[in-house]
């Protein structure tokens, strides 16, 4: 062959040579003692067709379980596993065996390895579209983990809703303008029940996707979830946690019933004042617009009073001064001229403000 020539890669491609990777096991066996351990003989690589095998035969009641924990292996293994899985639509199978059978039979062996699986296989937004067309009740059946009894119950619960915030973040508007008042309900009980950092911010993500729509705020707040929230700030979560219930508050305070839980939590007003310019522009941002929309709408003698007396004054003058967007500076400076006769004693503003 010319030198300039290479081979082709048909005779590049390797042989594995089974008989030396036999010889060299039994080698391995015989020096055990030696503290030699012996090499593993290589599995052969998934492939579609198997997968679909499994798939098949899945829907056997005598094999589902084995096969759901097999298939959770598989999920778990390497990334080319998970590509095959995907490809092979078994994020829609394992979905229906959760809604068909643990959810309407009430049935919970498989179901921690199915939300295994459904953390690692996601499901495409054209699957996700036809499922729910197929079967009404696989956001039902995806709260109803939540009240499930098992032994990793928070590491379900937070499989469940990482399950739930991908499928709402690829949800026809349709879906979520019909959300019902229990998902809402199961939703926000997750905070009580104990949840995971991550499945607290994947649930707070569910919320805040479903904010634009007025029906869903309303049912949020009937739910109990500026309570929760409130209470749940109160934590000193992270940055992101306190950027998410921010943006949750403003959507619920721009309701009167919302506004009217929020300001029955003695804490609420102090601990969002207590946020401006320390976490973030996007936490100030939303902080400052939940106090607007309170003392716009709900600014009462005593609600002003409870601004001065839990520092929410001092810090919006403190606004006044930081280095911050503008437009903050203007939205606090709004809210002091609009109260200036119930605060201008407060020693903050001074001689320096001036009301208009």
């Amino acid at each position: 062959m010319p030198r300039h020539q290479t081979a082709s890669p048909k005779r590049l491609r390797l042989t594995p040579n089974h008989t030396l990777r036999r010889l060299i096991q039994a080698w391995c066996t015989d020096n055990a003692s030696h503290g030699i351990h012996r090499i593993p003989t290589p599995k052969p690589p998934l492939d579609k067709a198997q997968v679909l095998k499994l798939l098949k035969d899945f829907w056997n009641p005598k094999l589902q379980l084995n096969i759901i924990r097999k298939i959770e292996f598989l999920a778990t293994e390497s990334e080319g596993n998970r590509k095959y899985l995907v490809d092979a639509g078994v994020a829609k199978a394992v979905l229906l065996f959760i809604a068909n059978r643990c959810y309407k039979e009430g049935l919970v062996d498989g179901l921690e390895e199915a939300l295994s699986i459904l953390h690692f296989v996601r499901i495409s937004s054209e699957e996700l579209s036809l499922l729910f067309m197929e079967n009404d009740q696989i956001i039902d059946s995806l709260t109803w983990v939540f009240g499930c009894k098992l032994q990793n119950q928070i590491t379900v619960s937070t499989h469940a809703v990482l399950v739930l915030k991908s499928m709402i973040q690829k949800a026809h508007s349709s879906v979520l303008e019909t959300l019902n008042p229990d998902f809402f309900k199961k939703l926000v009980g997750v905070f009580r029940n104990g949840i995971t950092q991550q499945g607290t911010n994947a649930a707070l993500h569910i919320m805040l996707d479903a904010c634009p729509w007025g029906r869903n705020r309303v049912k949020m707040v009937d739910a109990g979830a500026v309570y929760e929230l409130i209470e749940l700030e109160f934590e000193a979560p992270e940055k992101k946690t306190t950027e998410l219930i921010l943006g949750i508050l403003f959507h619920l305070c721009s309701c009167a019933d919302g506004r009217a839980q929020f300001l029955s939590h003695k804490g609420g007003i102090f601990v969002v004042s207590k946020k401006l310019l320390r976490v973030s522009p996007s936490a100030d941002d939303r902080a400052i617009l939940i106090l607007s929309l309170i003392c716009k709408y709900s600014g009462t003698n005593m609600v002003l009073q409870e601004m001065l007396e839990v520092g929410a004054v001092s810090r919006l003058c403190t606004l006044l001064q930081a280095d911050c967007a503008p437009y903050l500076k203007d939205k606090a400076r709004q809210i002091l001229r609009s109260h200036f006769e119930e605060w201008k004693n407060c020693p903050c503003l001074g001689n320096s403000f001036h009301p208009r």
